[in-house]
């Protein structure tokens, strides 16, 4: 679609660089769809930068051979999900391996009927590096890492790439990467579909590689499948995936990178378990992953999990409801609203400013502007009337959320690009346009409403 449009602009090249069209289309679909994008980030990222310094430092820790645990807590549409995404990018840059998973009613952190094990399973599904930031990079992975140390071993220049002595020097190096596996809970096993891995590898025997990959990504049902094409008798289990994970950390280290780090978003879904003792059970789950951290149990790792402010602090149902959590993450008595302790363990999101809005609905104008190849118009008065317009709504101080001005505001691009005759303060003063709705967080639903999609 082109529009032609003539009039002034707010600013030539707010986005600071060229978006490329694939960058800029999924940029826009997304957001007007209400979801965080995978990727362009960069070209939208507005404010946080107190929130990403401390979570980069957490990471330089992990790169050091430490391990780290944080919950970023925001209402709906706050911007969770996108400081979530945008640390996933910048850890990418930084050589790390990212996981990522939505837990949901199938998925949990701790389950009976296979809910933690399609976590796992999500998590490895979701394995992404730079080089593959759209996930699925397991296979990847264990390919750079055999030619990482064949490359290692070829580097010393000694040896011919096809004699047997190259060939045993690699399977030293290799074996030394696996023994230092072996010491660590599951790490004989581990280490041992490592090693089939690499000797499927050498002999050129794909259908073995592609059994072993099966098995990491924990998509055998039983022990009897396991053994009878690999000849293993353990698979990852709802019990100990989270051990898997460890290792995963601690091998990609060795592996060439600087370490993993894992995102979980929506612990509203645990919240909303209703049985009191599967909560307890995930809740548990938590503790133990944020005790691994801090006490140095686990390596190369990092942990960030998203929620809602109530799944957090609700100390009947959420995260606070076991003691042993609260106790941990609860805020000391020196912060408050002004005085923000980004060290601690909970990082609680604050809006964003008007100014901060304004930047950003800058930015999202330019994008839409050279998608749609029309000539920008609107005006920096225009766009300060929208965001005045937008928080002068009823209730818009304590509700509405950049989710929701950002959906309003690419709902209007669209509307002015193809009307030249509407203006931003005629679209918004007609009573015709339609504003998002934040997404109420403390409305009581019955039970059967609330629960209806779980299980117990």
């Amino acid at each position: 679609m082109k529009v032609s449009r003539v009039g002034k602009k707010v600013g030539k090249g707010n986005t600071g660089m060229k978006v490329p069209k694939r960058i800029a289309q999924a940029v826009i679909n997304s957001l007007k769809g209400g979801v965080v994008p995978r990727i362009g980030l960069p070209y939208i990222t507005v404010g946080r930068e107190t929130e990403i310094a401390a979570l980069l430092h957490d990471v330089d820790i992990i790169a050091q051979g430490g391990a780290s645990f944080r919950f970023i807590v925001g209402k709906y549409g706050s911007g969770k999900s996108f400081l979530l995404q945008t640390i996933r990018n910048y850890v990418m840059d930084r050589n790390f391996v990212v996981v990522d998973a939505d837990l949901s009613p199938e998925r949990r952190l701790q389950g009976t009927k296979g809910q933690g094990l399609a976590t796992y399973k999500e998590l490895i599904r979701n394995m992404s590096t730079k080089t593959r930031p759209e996930g699925g990079a397991l296979t990847l992975i264990l390919e750079r890492w055999i030619g990482g140390v064949q490359g290692a071993v070829a580097a010393q220049g000694d040896l011919e790439p096809d004699s047997e002595e190259f060939a045993s020097a690699v399977e030293r190096k290799i074996y030394e990467v696996i023994g230092t596996l072996q010491e660590m809970v599951h790490g004989f096993d581990f280490a041992k579909l490592l090693t089939m891995y690499y000797r499927a590898y050498l002999e050129g025997d794909d259908e073995k590689k592609a059994y072993v990959v099966k098995w990491f990504r924990g998509e055998y049902a039983g022990k009897s499948e396991a053994k009878a094409e690999l000849g293993v008798n353990i698979v990852v289990t709802d019990d100990d995936w989270y051990e898997y994970i460890k290792l995963f950390a601690f091998f990609l280290k060795q592996a060439g990178y600087s370490g993993m780090l894992i995102l979980i978003d929506e612990l509203v879904n645990i919240y909303k378990i209703p049985n009191s003792i599967t909560r307890q059970y995930n809740y548990e789950k938590i503790l133990t992953m944020y005790n691994d951290t801090l006490q140095g149990k686990a390596k190369y790792l990092g942990i960030i999990m998203g929620g809602t402010p109530q799944c957090i602090e609700d100390t009947r149902r959420g995260v606070y409801s076991y003691e042993a959590l609260r106790s941990r993450l609860s805020a000391g008595r020196f912060g408050g609203e002004d005085v923000k302790d980004m060290l601690a363990p909970v990082i609680k999101l604050v809006p964003l400013t008007n100014e901060e809005m304004l930047v950003l609905i800058e930015k999202l104008a330019d994008i839409h502007a050279e998608l749609f190849e029309y000539e920008q118009v609107l005006t920096q008065e225009d766009l300060v009337a929208f965001i005045r317009i937008e928080f002068g709504r009823i209730g818009a101080d304590s509700n509405i959320t950049p989710r929701e001005v950002i959906r309003d505001f690419i709902e209007l691009l669209n509307i002015i690009c193809q009307n030249p005759g509407l203006t931003v303060e005629k679209l918004l003063g007609s009573g015709e346009f339609t504003y998002a709705k934040a997404q109420p967080e403390n409305v009581e639903m019955s039970a059967a409403q609330e629960f209806a999609e779980f299980e117990l």
